[in-house]
């Protein structure tokens, strides 16, 4: 399938164009709005120079550390919260972005908007319609793996019947919790109209992909390149319409695997899975999406008309 962009975008990527890329509209459905704005602007507003990740880390432990020496409590209040709101809505702006699905946690109510939640809503659509009105913003309500269920299940009271947002995921560390202690909340969301996503099969197997869409019956998955080892899970994800939205500079830097050349996403992409290619941490990886782009063309992991059909894709309201 192609778009009136699909020429200029085959162009820009084959003449490694890096300005026209960035021109031609594309989406983002993976991305930690703490850490996917531009450093750029962070630097310009607050003096603060943050410096891309250079080596390969192997835990997510190590994530952390990298998170606590570059980061750490600068941003941990209200005034700072909305700047890297704006900060991901700038460098948005700059990639060519014209769908952005970003969100809070839900801890962040209480911690950053006195548990308003109108004050939450607004701090996005605020940033959006002053920094980027073109971009259509997916507000999301973002779950941290490692709370407990009754602390989520309280503070998740204050956005139930907000018909703004658009979906909920659950991040974090997969082994940190069974699975299965979601599934109530995940009901609830599918009654409120919700996108159901979760990050599954970045650290876990192929059957933890399978085993997390089934119990909380899942529309998206945030990752899940673990799925490429397991043909049945392949052919499960296909028959039962799950995107997968993946990040493989992300995959590259956190261990996850060796080489983009060999990344999983050709064979998912090629196999009939639906697959997006999106940044996840922007300001750790050094991964807008047009790089993003560029990097799997390069690596010819995936041909520009591939690559260009993803693009596409990933701008498709489902």
């Amino acid at each position: 399938m192609k778009d009136i962009s699909s020429d200029k975008f085959i162009e820009a990527l084959k003449n490694h164009d890096m300005d026209k890329l960035r021109d031609i509209p594309k989406s983002d459905l993976h991305n930690h709005f703490t850490l996917g704005g531009s450093r750029d602007y962070i630097k310009l507003q607050t003096g603060i120079d943050i410096p891309f990740c250079k080596e390969v880390l192997s835990t997510m432990q190590e994530m952390h550390n990298w998170n606590d020496k570059y980061i750490g409590e600068k941003f941990n209040n209200k005034e700072m919260r909305k700047l890297l709101v704006d900060a991901t809505f700038v460098q948005a702006k700059h990639d060519g972005i014209k769908v952005l699905e970003i969100g809070e946690d839900v801890w962040g109510l209480g911690e950053f908007y006195h548990d308003k939640i109108e004050y939450l809503i607004n701090a996005f659509q605020d940033a959006n319609q002053r920094i980027a009105p073109e971009i259509e913003l997916r507000l999301q309500i973002g779950l941290s793996r490692h709370c407990p269920i009754d602390y989520l299940t309280k503070c998740l009271e204050h956005f139930w019947g907000n018909e703004i947002f658009y979906s909920i995921d659950l991040y974090g560390d997969e082994l940190s919790q069974p699975i299965e202690n979601f599934i109530p909340i995940y009901k609830k969301a599918k009654s409120q109209g919700l996108r159901l996503k979760a990050h599954v099969g970045e650290w876990g197997t192929a059957y933890d992909v399978k085993k997390a869409v089934e119990l909380l019956e899942l529309d998206e998955v945030q990752h899940g390149i673990a799925a490429v080892t397991s043909e049945e899970v392949v052919e499960f994800l296909i028959n039962n319409h799950i995107r997968l939205n993946i990040t493989p500079t992300s995959n590259i830097k956190l261990g996850r695997v060796e080489r983009l050349a060999t990344h999983p996403i050709k064979e998912l992409y090629r196999s009939g899975v639906d697959v997006t290619i999106n940044s996840d941490d922007i300001l750790i990886f050094d991964s807008d999406i047009s790089k993003e782009y560029m990097r799997l063309y390069n690596a010819d992991t995936l041909t520009a008309e591939e690559i260009d059909d993803i693009r596409i894709n990933g701008l498709r309201r489902l």
